[in-house]
């Protein structure tokens, strides 16, 4: 092999080295950011056949049982039980919550899987209610859509 073949090939070689490397990482680092999704039922029961293991980041969403909120009264600690059809699992929180976090309440909770059915959440997400529209806009909505106004508006906008 001349030198020009041996050096083209060693371009090309160090050149597919340099993309799987770059492949690797970033497949490694997408895989230590992914959280998976989880009800209750799922955490507990499997997803998949597949139960998540201890220390594993994941997020899970339920409904807040009636009662089973706990705060400390020294800090701001938290903890309550999420349920979906099946079991309940216990979340840990510590921070300020959502305001419409409350219980009977559907929300989803980021955290590290500390054993079967608890989750240490670093972040609280409380839904609310997709049919939720603030006064002002209902208001505005009612008085530019009303019957009279509409047709009123319509006739205005054909008499021009």
């Amino acid at each position: 092999m001349n030198p020009r073949r041996k050096k083209r090939l060693g371009i090309v070689l160090a050149i597919f080295i340099g993309l799987g490397a770059t492949i690797g990482l970033v497949l490694y680092a997408l895989n230590q950011n992914m959280d998976l999704f989880y009800t209750p039922t799922e955490l507990v029961n499997g997803k998949n056949g597949q139960k998540p293991e201890v220390g594993q980041r994941l997020r899970i969403g339920g409904m807040v049982e009636v009662g089973s909120v706990k705060r400390d009264p020294n800090s701001l600690k938290v903890s309550f039980l999420l349920h979906d059809t099946g079991p309940s699992v216990t979340v840990t929180y510590e921070g300020i919550l959502p305001d419409l976090f409350r219980e009977g309440q559907g929300i989803v909770a980021q955290g590290v899987l500390k054993d079967a059915t608890t989750v240490e959440a670093f972040e609280v997400l409380a839904k609310h209610d997709e049919e939720y529209m603030p006064p002002e806009i209902a208001e505005a909505m009612e008085k530019n859509h009303s019957p009279m106004s509409y047709s009123q508006d319509q006739m205005q906008g054909s008499a021009k």
